[in-house]
């Protein structure tokens, strides 16, 4: 089964579009209110641990090892893995990150890892 899933920062407005919004950071994201996010779920379980986060340090270098661990998470996860396969299959899914890289963070390895790439 395909997802419909988008990925987009958390301070970008919201829009009908989006479908459900869940935000997959284990952080609060700085300056947004729990009003203006429109969340559906924030989902901190699915994030990547501290430990990975930590290390990851959102360095473009080490994107291939960081989608490599967070995958192992993932797989050992299946709890928060199943809760947003589960909104998926309700129809699309946008993915919330708060980080400044648009195409090295969470929500990105997150998507790849939900449509099976």
């Amino acid at each position: 089964m395909a997802f419909d899933i988008a990925v987009k920062r958390v301070y970008e407005p919201p829009a009908k579009a989006d479908g459900r919004r869940v935000l997959v950071d284990r952080i609060w994201p700085r300056g947004v209110s729990k009003k203006d996010a429109e969340l559906t779920l924030w989902l901190k379980e699915i994030a990547p641990s501290n430990e990975l986060r930590k290390w990851f340090g959102h360095e473009p270098e080490r994107w291939p090892e960081f989608k490599k661990r967070y995958r192992a998470e993932l797989d050992a996860n299946s709890e928060a893995v199943a809760q947003l396969r589960g909104l998926l299959r309700e129809g699309k899914v946008t993915l919330l990150y708060g980080a400044h890289d648009e195409a090295h963070n969470n929500a990105v390895a997150l998507a790849d890892y939900l449509r099976g790439t």
